[in-house]
């Protein structure tokens, strides 16, 4: 089953999660960098969290501002990617 993993900053740190409809907590990891976190980064953070990338997807990134509909306010940078759990046991 595939989901979606985001990578996202609200100013401060950022961190990863994996959107898992109908659950109330997600996965998540954080970093304690402001910088972005690398392609290799953000695919050791989903292994620790028991997901990897679908075969041949790319990160896509978009930006949202932090009040919805007000474009004045700061831009808060979201990339998402679709993951798939690791096979139990697997490795990254």
């Amino acid at each position: 089953m595939a989901h979606t993993a985001q990578c996202a900053n609200n100013g401060g740190s950022w961190r990863l999660y994996v959107v898992l409809f109908g659950e109330t907590e997600w996965p998540e990891y954080r970093w304690s960098s402001g910088q972005v976190p690398t392609v290799a980064e953000r695919r050791a953070a989903l292994a620790a969290l028991g997901y990897e990338p679908l075969p041949h997807t790319e990160w896509r990134w978009i930006e949202d501002s932090a009040i919805p509909g007000d474009d004045s306010t700061a831009v808060l940078l979201i990339a998402s990617t679709d993951v798939r759990e690791l096979p139990a046991g697997g490795a990254a």
